[in-house]
């Protein structure tokens, strides 16, 4: 009668032999495809053979799914810092299912980048730096100052103008007046940084790229830096993405006549390494966060970007010390030329 039953309603979810608890192995077609099942999964869709409605197995779905990502980063994770070079060797030679896909790691450290410094600010603490009222307090401190200027160049113009209608010697007043108006200078560019808004005359930005768009883009920056850098961290986020196609031309030069290795091991190779650095961007801004020493962040940022392409080139292309140690040399001069590139197509990109 239940083999009938599950013969005639192809679409039942838990089959009598499950509710029994008495097959290890399910009957009848798969839920979800229809292809008869040969065992605990669906061979043509992977689907499970044994599904459960109880609310329980609403938690358990919710934890297999985190977890099943969770499961393959405590996989992935420990190799991609200890021996980056064999994850990558060993993703591109067909070994999938135990690791997390490199385009995959990379958008989540692109995220987790963004929301570690935004609760963090970043490895250099910015929410340790002035506080919104503090900017208030120096933008109205820095209006006073500026209005305290005009008034004693207004005067020092009027001093002038009576000298001058006298035939009496200016030079001393004319000395005065420039300095009094280098101050003013300074104290619109101080208005700049405080309140990202300027008092008075715009400061020109005098650039000429040849990149007319670019130009126009450092101009506002100049005129509004704190609106620019918002929209410019809005933009990164949203183009991260492009740093894999700018890096992959320089990981080709380094072998560009070597016939066994192609773009999409180059690829592979760009998506590990940057995922690597930017999870290592996570952890010491957590670590600054916590009283890290700025000493021990420094040494980090500068040893361990190198030492990991190292271990990443040699084991990956299996290189030799020497071709490992040149290839990472040419590797971290071309990260700083890739990241240039990078900020000047955001600048071009933002608004």
């Amino acid at each position: 009668m239940n083999g009938g039953l599950e013969t005639a309603v192809p679409g039942t979810i838990a089959s009598a032999g499950e509710r029994a608890g008495d097959a290890h192995h399910a009957r009848g077609p798969c839920p979800n495809c229809g292809t008869v099942l040969l065992g605990d999964y669906c061979h043509a869709c992977g689907q499970t053979a044994h599904l459960h409605r109880t609310m329980f197995s609403l938690w358990h779905d919710l934890l297999h799914g985190a977890f099943h990502f969770e499961g393959r980063i405590w996989h992935t994770l420990p190799l991609l810092f200890t021996r980056p070079g064999e994850l990558t060797r060993r993703y591109i030679a067909g070994e999938r299912t135990r690791f997390v896909s490199p385009l995959a790691l990379f958008l989540f450290s692109v995220f987790l980048t963004f929301a570690v410094f935004e609760a963090t600010g970043g490895m250099f603490g910015h929410h340790g730096g002035i506080s919104r009222d503090g900017v208030a307090l120096t933008a109205r401190q820095v209006a006073a100052e500026t209005d305290s200027l005009k008034a004693h160049v207004a005067k020092l113009k009027a001093d002038r103008a009576a000298a001058s209608a006298r035939h009496a010697e200016t030079r001393e007043i004319d000395r005065q007046i420039a300095t009094a108006q280098e101050n003013l200078a300074g104290m619109r560019a101080a208005s700049v940084i405080a309140t990202g808004t300027l008092d008075g005359p715009a400061i020109a930005a005098d650039v000429q790229t040849g990149w007319p768009a670019l130009d126009e883009r450092v101009a506002a920056a100049a005129r509004s830096p704190d609106l620019f850098l918002y929209k410019l961290q809005s933009s990164a986020h949203k183009f991260s993405w492009a740093l894999i196609p700018i890096s992959v031309p320089f990981i080709w030069l380094l072998f560009a006549f070597r016939r066994d290795v192609g773009p999409y091991d180059h690829t592979v190779f760009a998506m590990l390494s940057l995922s690597t650095m930017l999870l290592g961007i996570c952890a010491l801004s957590i670590g600054a966060a916590l009283g890290l020493p700025g000493a021990v962040i420094g040494a980090v940022l500068v040893f361990g970007p190198p030492f990991h392409m190292y271990r990443q080139l040699k084991s990956a292309y299996r290189l030799s010390r020497f071709g490992a140690v040149w290839r990472t040399i040419a590797l971290v001069i071309s990260a700083y030329v890739a990241a240039m590139l990078f900020f000047v197509l955001l600048i071009g990109i933002t608004d």
